[in-house]
């Protein structure tokens, strides 16, 4: 198995692209959809003694451009088998029905959130402006969790774990002796993965990916390989840790209720984040909302119109959150 990183100035920062050699040559994940990244992806292609035009199967962990964008570049060149989880395809293929309604979805979700008119054109300016990152549309082959596939002598197995895209999936091997996973953006070394923003289609956002920590915390693998930066040594512990962090963040939520009242979603995210720009200005108040929602699930906030308030004194948010 090899790593091809390519640069990314767009979204989280640099992707991750894994090329595994065999009978087949097969990938996983593809980068975004412009021109240095596409020339990046070439080159370390060629570092191995591989095209585009030598890829049979490509497997996408999500359907956010910074992952899925090149897919058709080296569909066309290739004839490559592109396989996706069933909930997130249709955007991959560019599906014009399921495109448009995932817009629509956005827009009734920035109007539920408040959005102010300055930073709304700011992000809609940004979104438009960079639509072309998704790349040209590609024929989707989709597949559930708990799918399994032989890829060069491995069994690979598709481990749904949404959250932060509603078909976000890992692919499950062991290789001599270690038990690996590609994860995508469901778990990163650095950064916490964004919930509530990200994907907008995902209903109870922060219920399912506490389910897939709990998930990746069971599954205790060995090593982690992630959409972005390195690999990640301790899979299970790095996944307590981000529950943690939504432990806290929710309890700073709760802060803000208490502080200031009823708040409609725009300004709890301002309180937790302050001024935001370009596609943070998405998934700051994405945040904000899954927190909410998580804490409305439990009968600790309740909502009218926009605004959400607290209705519960001195709430136990650790029964909220699992401790695998």
């Amino acid at each position: 198995m090899e790593r091809i990183r390519l640069g990314n100035t767009v979204f989280e920062g640099q992707n991750n692209v894994y090329l595994l050699q065999g009978e087949e040559t097969v990938l996983v994940d593809a980068g975004v959809a412009t021109e240095p990244t596409r020339t990046e992806l070439i080159d370390g292609l060629a570092d191995h003694g591989v095209t585009p035009a030598d890829v049979d199967r490509l497997f996408l962990t999500h359907w956010h451009y910074d992952h899925s964008g090149l897919a058709g570049m080296i569909q066309q060149a290739s004839g490559a088998t592109v396989h996706a989880h069933e909930a997130d395809a249709p955007l991959i293929a560019g599906d014009e029905a399921s495109l448009a309604e995932e817009h629509t979805r956005q827009q009734e979700m920035l109007e539920a959130w408040q959005l102010p008119d300055g930073p709304r054109e700011e992000l809609l300016s940004f979104l438009d402006g960079h639509a072309d990152l998704r790349g040209d549309p590609v024929d989707v082959t989709p597949f559930t969790g708990g799918d399994t596939f032989a890829v060069n002598g491995l069994e690979m197995e598709a481990v749904h774990l949404p959250g932060h895209a509603a078909g976000l999936t890992a692919f499950a091997v062991e290789r001599d002796g270690r038990r690996e996973a590609f994860v995508g953006d469901a778990i990163l070394p650095k950064y916490t993965p964004n919930v509530g923003g990200a994907d907008v289609r995902v209903e109870a956002p922060l219920s399912q990916y506490t389910d897939s920590l709990v998930e990746i915390v069971e599954r205790d693998w060995d090593r982690a390989l992630p959409g972005h930066r390195d690999p990640i040594e301790d899979p299970a512990g790095r996944a307590r840790e981000i529950l943690e962090h939504h432990r806290e963040r929710t309890g700073n939520v709760v802060d803000v209720l208490e502080r200031h009242g009823a708040c409609d979603v725009w300004t709890v995210s301002h309180h937790l984040f302050g001024e935001l720009e370009t596609i943070h200005i998405l998934h700051g108040p994405g945040e904000a909302f899954a927190h909410l929602d998580h804490l409305e699930r439990h009968g600790i906030v309740e909502h009218e119109a926009t605004d959400y308030r607290l209705v519960a004194d001195d709430p136990d948010l650790d029964a909220l959150f699992p401790s695998p």
